[in-house]
């Protein structure tokens, strides 16, 4: 079946986000109208990414069902990181000639069904023709139970640097299939499913919120050798003393390393797009937060010193650029 017009989309679109808006009372208005009315009391988080065909991910080895759930994944990580509950969300969509029926409603089940497990609605967006195929998708949260909404600009020195989430998985599982294709998922299923298909720690993000003594808190997109310094200088310039150890990191990010002939932790350290949170929290705070989340993981603690050392050797690489050579 080929999808011949604007109402054509739309009509697929309603069909996989039928309206739901009695079940949600933030949203008073939603698809059909120039804007979205969101009724909202107090605070709100709102955030936005963007996501090629070539940039962000390549169609030979992600199905359509893959890229609709990580074009909204990505957003939902960024809620998470605020330690707030997702609620709704606008998706502006790039069409390129040539993907009919059977593409977009793959492409639309992946993203519906990811939307449907974090009970997040569709309120709207836009489409257009376009040389590539892409989505730009903007959401909004609302604190949780809380009330609390968490920013990457108040870690103090002392604080222990925390990790929900397997630092480098994506990066391996990128890697791999660029090298291999889908044959990779065999050989690296968690790596390469992380990298396809990441799942936002929203429900980690609450119960970090929830604890008065998280004081900051980011999701690790681009990698922890970009997104700890962008912590740390929001946080006043300060530094950190990170100990990335075997037994920190998952199996499948040693077994790469090793056959590439490269240190473990410098490939947690360069991995990006894992989509965990990145957390500072004081001490005391840690029992409590490493019973309610088993895996949160201890890479290190934050410092009055500017800089940082890695398994006590200083550790200068920039990381990923989204404009970089």
């Amino acid at each position: 079946m080929t999808l011949h017009s604007e109402q054509d989309y739309l009509n697929l679109i309603d069909r996989h986000f039928p309206s739901r808006l009695d079940t949600l009372d933030t949203v008073q208005l939603g698809r059909g109208d120039d804007c979205a009315i969101l009724g909202i009391n107090g605070f709100a988080c709102v955030s936005s990414d963007l996501f090629l065909d070539g940039v962000h991910f390549r169609r030979s080895y992600f199905s359509p069902s893959d890229i609709g759930h990580k074009a909204l994944a990505v957003n939902l990580s960024d809620i998470a990181a605020m330690g707030g509950v997702p609620r709704a969300f606008s998706l502006d969509l790039m069409v390129p000639e040539g993907l009919g029926f059977d593409f977009w409603g793959q492409f639309l089940t992946g993203m519906a069904k990811l939307a449907a497990a974090y009970e997040v609605v569709l309120v709207g967006g836009d489409l257009s023709r376009s040389p590539i195929l892409g989505t730009s998708i903007h959401i909004w949260g609302e604190p949780g139970p809380s009330g609390r909404l968490l920013t990457r600009s108040a870690a103090q020195p002392g604080d222990l640097l925390v990790v929900a989430g397997h630092l480098g998985l994506a990066r391996v599982g990128l890697h791999m299939l660029e090298v291999k294709g889908t044959a990779a998922i065999h050989d690296y299923p968690l790596s390469t499913n992380q990298h396809l298909r990441p799942r936002p720690r929203v429900a980690e993000g609450l119960i970090l919120a929830a604890n008065a003594e998280v004081h900051a808190m980011m999701d690790l997109s681009d990698g922890l050798a970009r997104d700890l310094p962008r912590l740390l200088a929001a946080s006043g310039n300060l530094g950190a003393r990170l100990a990335i150890t075997d037994g920190t990191l998952h199996d499948e990010v040693r077994r790469f390393s090793e056959r590439q002939g490269v240190a473990p932790e410098l490939t947690a350290m360069l991995g990006g797009e894992d989509y965990g949170l990145l957390a500072a929290l004081s001490p005391e705070a840690l029992r409590d937060a490493q019973r309610d989340i088993p895996r949160l993981e201890v890479i290190g603690v934050v410092t009055q010193e500017p800089g940082i050392l890695l398994n006590d050797r200083p550790y200068a690489n920039a990381g990923f650029d989204h404009f970089g050579e």
